[in-house]
């Protein structure tokens, strides 16, 4: 061990560093206390920490204090081949001061930016839809060549994702939370939901249950209070929404009733500025 490091763990205070350390502790709790699940972070079948998402740091910056500046770092626009890519800085400051910082990167290589979903007969021409990856709506997968309406949704990924880095360094929360795969699952989610209709509804396929292997389409035929049972509990966001598309579309259910709760008032963080670990 060489003198230069000796010589700082010599000048650290040990109680100050542990009255820190339940500092961050204490922070991290009501951090954890605060944030609404499903809305400031999800937990993703497979991963061991919660991803925090953009409502959830925005709301860690306000308890904080902390105001939030952007720069592009690199960027790539190739206007030709349609490919496009950005890093993006995000610094984090209280009054003036800087605080700490973080990365951000998104291009349009990503596979929700590269691809969309068609049905098979709205494959380009020279294309077998055989050939292509399908998914549980019937729709195959083609090359995105409508890139260029996303390059303004690429660049705002990028910004989010570098809030979110920089917003993990304050109080350690990179032990609480992670941001691997943050946006994915709710990406895929808002894009499904807000392109379908009812006849992509009737080709999701279910794959659990008495009907596993059957579309919604042949279920509704066959058992219209299975699709009710699926439009008010099935874990999937699109499975129940298409369930319940299908159930309006058929005009013989009673009127679907309001899906979105009531907004829950906002809870305040009960911090005050002696608490914070800066």
């Amino acid at each position: 061990m060489n003198n230069e490091l000796m010589n700082l763990i010599d000048a650290v205070e040990l109680d100050a560093v542990s009255a820190s350390l339940n500092k961050v502790a204490s922070v991290q709790a009501v951090i954890q206390r605060t944030l609404k699940g499903g809305h400031d972070y999800d937990t993703i079948p497979g991963t061991q920490k919660p991803t925090l998402l953009k409502p959830g740091a925005e709301k860690i910056l306000m308890m904080f204090g902390l105001t939030s500046e952007y720069e592009i770092v690199d960027s790539i626009e190739d206007w030709k081949n349609g490919v496009f890519a950005y890093t993006v800085r995000c610094i984090l400051s209280k009054n003036g001061a800087k605080i700490t910082e973080g990365l951000g990167n998104c291009n349009s290589k990503e596979d929700k930016y590269r691809y969309r979903w068609v049905r098979p007969e709205d494959v380009p021409i020279g294309i077998d839809p055989n050939t292509l990856k399908a998914n549980n709506w019937g729709k195959v997968r083609v090359e995105n060549d409508e890139i260029y309406s996303q390059v303004n949704t690429i660049l705002k990924m990028a910004k989010k994702r570098a809030q979110v880095d920089a917003t993990l360094t304050v109080a350690s929360l990179s032990e609480v939370f992670t941001q691997d795969i943050e946006d994915m699952k709710q990406f895929a989610q808002a894009e499904k939901i807000d392109n379908m209709n009812s006849e992509d509804a009737k080709r999701f396929k279910v794959n659990f249950g008495k009907h596993k292997g059957m579309t919604l389409g042949e279920i509704i035929n066959s058992d219209k209070g299975y699709i009710k049972w699926i439009s008010e509990n099935a874990k999937d966001l699109t499975l129940r929404e298409g369930a319940a598309m299908l159930l309006e579309a058929n005009k013989e259910a009673p009127k679907k009733e309001e899906v979105h709760e009531a907004e829950q008032e906002e809870t305040f963080f009960d911090l005050k500025n002696e608490d914070l670990p800066f």
